[in-house]
C-alpha cells in the first residue's frame, strides 16, 4: 500500500512538473524567436532603398545616366527583392502551413492568403519597384533622358519604395504593439532601434521628395519652412506618438541624420568622372547630395512636448507641437544655412564643394542665397505665422495617424 502511494505521488509530481514546464518552455521558445526574420529583412531592405536612392542622385550628379544595372540601381532593386522575397515567404508559410492562431492574427485577403499588414505593403511595393525597372529602361530608350524627375516609371518606382519603407515601419510597429510588456529586455531594445531606423529611412525618402525646396540658395525663403512644417511633423509626430517609449522622434532624426551625413562623407572617397555631355564642371570624385537638415532640434521639442503634455486636448497639443516645430526649426536651419554658405563648409564634412558636372562652376549663387528666395521683414513674420498654422494641422493629422499606429497588431 505504501509502495503504491509513493509511486502515485512520484507520478503525480512528474506529471505536474511536465504540465507546468510546458508553458515555460513554450514561452522561452517564443522569446527566442520574438522578432521574425522578415521584419529584420524589411528594415534592411528599407536601408538598401535609402542608400541606393541617395547614391543614384549622386551618380546622376557625377556620371550621368549609365544604364539599368548601374550600382545604385542594383542597391535599390536589391531592397525590393529582399523585401518581396522574405515577406512573400512569410505570407505563403502562414497561408498554407500556418496554425489557426497564426491565421487569426493575420490579415486575410483574396480568400487565400494570410499575412501581416506590413508584409503586404512590402510585397506590393516590391512588385511596383521591379515593374518600374524595365518600364524605365523602355522609357529612356524611347524618349531619351528625363526632362523631369517624376516621369511615369519614376513615379511608379517612388510609390514602390515608399510602400516598402512604410511596410518596414508597420511591421516593426505591429510587432512592438503585440509583444508590449512581454518582450525581453534585449528584444525591446532591438525593436526600439529598428523602429527608429525604419522611421528614419522613411524620413530620408520624404526629404528627397521635397529636397528641391531645401537647396542651399533657397534656405532663406520662408516657403521652404512652410513646406517643412507641413511635411516633417506629419511623420515625426506620428512616430513619436505611436512609440511605447520616450525620445522616438529624436532617435528617428538621428537615424536620418547619420545616414545622409554618412553618404556625404563616404561617396567622395570614390573616383568618378562624367560620361554624358554637356560637361561644364569636370569632376573627379563622386559628388555627394545634400547635408541633412537640422531635424534633430525640432525632434527634441516634439518628444519633450509629448512627454510633458501628451494627455491634453489633441488640438491644443497639436498647436503646441506646430508652434514648437517652427520656433525651433526656423532659426536653427536658417543660421545653419548661413554657415553652409561660408568657405568653412566646403570641406569633406559638410560637402558643400559638391556640384553637378552639367552645372556652371561659376554660377553666382552656388555658395549664397538667390535674391528671389530671400524672405525679410513683414513677409518673413507673416510667412512664419502661416508655417505655424500649417504645422498645427499637420501635427493634428499626425496625432490621429499615431493613434492608429498604436492599435496595429497584425
Amino acid at each position: 500500500m505504501h509502495k503504491f502511494n509513493a509511486k502515485y505521488l512520484i507520478m503525480k509530481t512528474v506529471l505536474s512538473s511536465t504540465i507546468l514546464a510546458a508553458p515555460f518552455r513554450e514561452e522561452v521558445k517564443v522569446q527566442e524567436r520574438q522578432i521574425p526574420t522578415y521584419v529584420y529583412a524589411s528594415v534592411f531592405a528599407s536601408l538598401c532603398i535609402a542608400v541606393g536612392l541617395i547614391w543614384d542622385i549622386s551618380w546622376h550628379m557625377t556620371v550621368g545616366r549609365d544604364g539599368l544595372f548601374s550600382p545604385p540601381h542594383i542597391a535599390i532593386y536589391l531592397g525590393a527583392v529582399i523585401a518581396g522575397v522574405f515577406s512573400g515567404i512569410k505570407v505563403l508559410k502562414t497561408s498554407f502551413w500556418g496554425s489557426p492562431e497564426e491565421k487569426a492574427s493575420s490579415i486575410h485577403f483574396w480568400k487565400v492568403f494570410y499575412g501581416s499588414f506590413g508584409a503586404m505593403f512590402c510585397i506590393w511595393g516590391a512588385f511596383a519597384m521591379l515593374t518600374s525597372a524595365p518600364f524605365d529602361d523602355w522609357w529612356h530608350n524611347t524618349y531619351g533622358l528625363d526632362v523631369k524627375i517624376l516621369s511615369p516609371p519614376h513615379a511608379l518606382l517612388a510609390m514602390g519604395m515608399v510602400m516598402i519603407q512604410f511596410g518596414a515601419l508597420v511591421s516593426v510597429t505591429s510587432l512592438q504593439n503585440r509583444l508590449s510588456s512581454q518582450a525581453t529586455e534585449k528584444t525591446s531594445s532591438h525593436l526600439q532601434w529598428m523602429y527608429a531606423m525604419s522611421a528614419g529611412f522613411l524620413l530620408v525618402m520624404v526629404f528627397v521628395i521635397i529636397s528641391e525646396y531645401f537647396f542651399l540658395m533657397r534656405q532663406h525663403d520662408i516657403l521652404a519652412y512652410q513646406i517643412a512644417a507641413g511635411v516633417f511633423p506629419l511623420l515625426m509626430v506620428a512616430v513619436a506618438y505611436a512609440a511605447p517609449y520616450n525620445w522616438a522622434a529624436t532617435k528617428m532624426a538621428v537615424a536620418y541624420t547619420l545616414l545622409l551625413a554618412a553618404m556625404v562623407w563616404i561617396l567622395p572617397l570614390f573616383p568618378a568622372e562624367p560620361k554624358l555631355s554637356p560637361i561644364r564642371n569636370f569632376v573627379t570624385v563622386m559628388q555627394p547630395y545634400e547635408f541633412p537638415l537640422m531635424l534633430i532640434a525640432p525632434a527634441l521639442v516634439i518628444d519633450f512636448f509629448l512627454m510633458k503634455f501628451g494627455q491634453i486636448n489633441k488640438w491644443a497639443l497639436a498647436a503646441l507641437l506646430g508652434l514648437g516645430f517652427v520656433l525651433v526649426f526656423l532659426p536653427v536651419q536658417w543660421y545653419f544655412a548661413e554657415f553652409l554658405t561660408t568657405e568653412a563648409a566646403r570641406g569633406w564634412f559638410f560637402g558643400r564643394f559638391s556640384w553637378t558636372y552639367a552645372s556652371d562652376p561659376d554660377f553666382p549663387y552656388r555658395y549664397t542665397f538667390h535674391p528671389r528666395f530671400i524672405s525679410t521683414g513683414i513677409d518673413l513674420i507673416k510667412g512664419a505665422g502661416i508655417a505655424v498654422i500649417i504645422g498645427l494641422f499637420s501635427s493634428r493629422i499626425a496625432l490621429s495617424w499615431g493613434n492608429w499606429m498604436k492599435r496595429i497588431k497584425r
